[in-house]
């Protein structure tokens, strides 16, 4: 089966059910209203703070994008990319292109104008769909993108360079276009984080995206009676096949817009959501508006939300102790993925774990994994440090037009994941860190994210990140980045101290206090903290020879 086939299937079953709702949390006029009475109210001009759409509307309006791109010489395999926030016509125009036969290229709404003509020309789209928020980038990057030769703009005011989605998709039919698609055909490129350098493209057949719609229902139990909350954007596979455990139930989701911790609590109770998958970041933030007293859970019906799960980067044990104590009846659950593993689910935890926090998890459903050595691809003893291996229909087909990344990433159908892992004697794997981020420091190889757990037990601290700093005897440094919560002071010594409990080698040589730097899917973007602090210690060294 192919996903398409499922949006076709609710749109026939439950053609009034909403399938999506959009709320716009942004500057909110009268924090006494609910979100239903802020739909009779406009947000800003022509928009509205809620919004709603039905399983047949969401087909027809996939059905009519589908017909204009085959109407304009856009075919079976040809790339059109995206590059839109979330939104109601985020999705519909997503399946549009797979209702085509086409391949989705979903953009990260933080790239350049030189990352998104890189990302375009890499993926040879020649359509471009985008949104107000990009004109400007958009219209820059044109000069750099010679085969983009159509480019769709969703909303008002379209620029002279392209024309509009809304008034073209109108007089499109709304029956689904006679394309054969089978789950060996293309489906989507995506777009590495950049973490670790420029951002990969990432080609997935249908088979990848069906199978992460049976592993996350798997997971978590969806079902029709669920109403889940996606937050992070949907161009990454975190979200968006996150919300496929919706999609293959035929349950409601909500996309919000505007993220504070009154804004997540607040559509959880007037929606009555069920399911919530948050970013460290955000799960740290209600948190800390809760212990601070600036908001006040009385204000709130959560009764609905019967799980919150975690991914896309390790989750420090001691967040989760916090979030049990305050939200006790809560399930909680961690999923492990990558995108060239169609992102969440290779490994994943399970509800019954939660004496397992700080693990990663077993093996999620349709997948395998291993943990071997980096060198020799041979699987290291159980509790021994080795590379993540996983493997599963899920695993993408390659990194598009990059066949020497592909044969070291996929070796015998294995994907080599890059990072650094090790599995206790009850089969669990616990995360130590990427590979590339290991520290070697005098001889010893230190992994940050165990330091970073151990200082997000200080409750002064925020948020943290551990880099590795240039030395000249000892190789490298242990420098941690500390950011600290608001009204908060904490000196270097006071860092010192609590640090004592660790191992010598293990403990910071360098601490600095700064904000710590996230991408939108909540990584920590360490390649920036590198350059900043790596070249500051090279002049601080200059300066003392």
């Amino acid at each position: 089966m192919v996903i398409t086939e499922l949006l076709e299937k609710y749109a026939k079953i439950q053609p009034n059910e909403v399938s999506l709702v959009e709320i716009n949390g942004e500057n909110l006029p009268n924090a006494h209203m609910t979100w239903r009475e802020f739909s009779l109210i406009e947000a800003k001009p022509g928009e509205k703070y809620r919004k709603e759409m039905t399983w047949k509307e969401f087909d027809v309006k996939a059905n009519r994008f589908a017909n204009l791109l085959l109407s304009r010489g856009i075919n079976k395999g040809d790339k059109v990319a995206i590059l839109l926030m979330n939104s109601l016509e985020w999705l519909p125009i997503y399946f549009g292109i797979l209702k085509a036969g086409a391949i989705a290229v979903p953009m990260n709404f933080r790239y350049t104008s030189d990352e998104i003509s890189y990302c375009i020309n890499l993926a040879d789209a020649t359509t471009l769909v985008f949104g107000p928020e990009f004109t400007g980038r958009v219209e820059e990057a044109l000069k750099d993108m010679p085969d983009v030769n159509t480019l769709f703009y969703v909303g008002t005011d379209v620029p002279n360079f392209a024309e509009s989605y809304l008034k073209l998709t109108v007089f499109c039919s709304t029956t689904a276009p006679a394309v054969e698609i089978t789950q060996d055909d293309y489906a989507a490129i995506y777009f590495s984080s950049g973490t670790t350098g420029f951002p990969k493209a990432i080609l997935h057949t249908h088979e990848a995206l069906y199978s992460s719609c049976r592993t996350e229902q798997n997971h978590h139990s969806q079902t029709h009676d669920d109403n889940f909350l996606c937050i992070p954007p949907l161009y990454h596979t975190g979200a968006k096949m996150h919300w496929f455990g919706s999609l293959i139930s035929g349950s409601k989701a909500v996309l919000l817009r505007g993220v504070t911790p009154e804004t997540i609590l607040r559509t959880v109770s007037d929606e009555k959501i069920t399911i919530v998958w948050l970013l460290v970041p955000w799960a740290q933030d209600i948190l800390d508006a809760i212990e601070s007293g600036k908001v006040n859970l009385d204000d709130y019906n959560l009764d609905s939300w019967r799980l919150m799960h975690i991914g896309a980067q390790p989750v420090p044990p001691s967040l989760i102790k916090r979030w049990k104590k305050i939200f006790p009846k809560h399930e909680y659950d961690t999923n492990y993925g990558l995108s060239e593993s169609i992102g969440p689910g290779c490994v994943h935890l399970g509800v019954e774990n939660i004496d397992k926090v700080g693990a990663i998890g077993k093996a999620g459903f349709l997948w395998e994994i291993d943990i071997v050595d980096p060198d020799t691809n041979e699987p290291v003893k159980q509790g021994d440090v080795g590379e993540l291996i996983v493997k599963g229909p899920g695993v993408m087909k390659c990194y598009y037009k990059n066949p020497q990344a592909t044969a070291e990433t996929i070796k015998n159908g294995w994907l080599h994941t890059g990072d650094m892992a090790m599995m206790d004697e009850d089969g669990f794997v616990f995360l130590v860190d990427r590979k590339k981020d290991v520290i070697i420091s005098g001889g010893e190889n230190i992994y940050p994210v165990q330091i970073e757990d151990f200082l997000r037990q200080n409750e002064k601290i925020k948020d943290v990140a551990v880099i590795g700093l240039a030395d000249q005897r000892l190789g490298e440094i242990t420098a941690a980045i500390i950011e600290i919560k608001e009204g908060v002071h904490c000196s270097e010594d006071e860092i010192n101290e609590f640090c004592k409990e660790m191992p010598r080698y293990k403990r910071p040589k360098k601490i600095i206090f700064a904000d710590v730097p996230r991408n939108p899917t909540g990584k920590i973007e360490k390649p920036k903290l590198r350059e900043k602090y790596g070249a500051a210690r090279l002049v601080e060294a200059q300066n003392k020879s």
